[in-house]
């Protein structure tokens, strides 16, 4: 394989072991050194655009796990405080201010430097706050590449019990980060919660809550006037049907769940 392609399917970034899996030789390399690949370090190569951050985990030769490696799964993932969290055999070989995390269960990936993702997993819900842990879980359960028995199988013990606790909730078929964790508060305020319904000359609406409260979630940060039209019609269909409805948007249900499970709560004490 040409050794830019190479780089390119390792993210930006690789060790010549890792080249050489995918049939870069040396003579190739350091043709692609002279014609402006960078070797930041012996037996390291890098794209001129490869991450910084995927530099120097190769560099200190960790993994990226946890919430680091949400992105190289495909995990959905929240907001993070922007600290690295890397597996390194020898805890005082991490970086400072990177997170160290031990123990594997699985080999890594062949071609980054990515724990594998059962160890991603079982290390965010170690590690992470409930929402954080409990949304990468579930998209990788909701996809089927993870099963939460699994994982419960490998957190044995006293000390695991908080991460058992998140598996509790993890659940199916939602449709983005915002419908898992909105599903999970309802639910934990005692809310009957039924996900992606089907409503007659409506559509699929995110919640059911209770029988007849529709919440639609929208994870747009700009919404497109066609768009906007059209859920109008929708939500006006469903009132029609005699359903209520509420939306509510990215920072109602990452940053204030709160206040959205209170407002919920109102409405369904009125009744219907």
């Amino acid at each position: 394989m040409d050794v830019l392609k190479a780089l390119e399917s390792c993210g930006g970034a690789a060790r010549r072991p890792a080249l050489a899996r995918l049939g870069v030789d040396d003579a190739a390399l350091r043709r692609a050194v002279r014609a402006g690949v960078l070797q930041p370090d012996r037996g390291l190569y890098a794209l001129p655009t490869a991450s910084p951050d995927l530099v120097a985990v190769l560099r200190n030769r960790a993994l990226l796990t946890c919430s680091s490696a949400a992105t190289a799964h495909g995990l959905w993932s929240l907001p993070s405080d922007g600290r690295r969290h890397v597996y390194h055999r020898r805890q005082e070989a991490v970086l400072g201010g990177s997170v160290h995390h031990a123990g594997l269960l699985l080999p890594p990936a062949r071609f980054q430097p990515v724990a594998a993702l059962a160890d991603v997993l079982i290390h965010a819900l170690r590690c992470l706050s409930f929402a954080e842990s409990l949304v990468m879980v579930e998209s990788a359960v909701s996809r089927g590449d993870m099963t939460a028995g699994f994982l419960r199988q490998r957190l044995p013990g006293r000390r695991n019990g908080k991460a058992r606790a998140v598996l509790n909730w993890v659940d199916s078929g939602a449709d983005s980060l915002l419908e898992t964790l909105a599903r999970t508060y309802f639910r934990q305020a005692g809310i009957s919660v039924q996900a992606q319904v089907y409503l007659e000359r409506v559509g699929y609406v995110d919640l059911l809550l209770d029988g007849w409260l529709v919440v639609e979630l929208d994870g747009r940060h700009h919404a497109e006037w066609k768009q906007v039209q059209k859920d109008h019609r929708r939500n006006n269909e469903s009132a029609l049907q005699g359903h209520t409805v509420l939306r509510y948007y990215y920072p109602d249900v990452v940053y204030r769940p709160e206040a959205m499970v209170q407002q919920v709560l109102s409405v369904l004490s009125r009744g219907r």
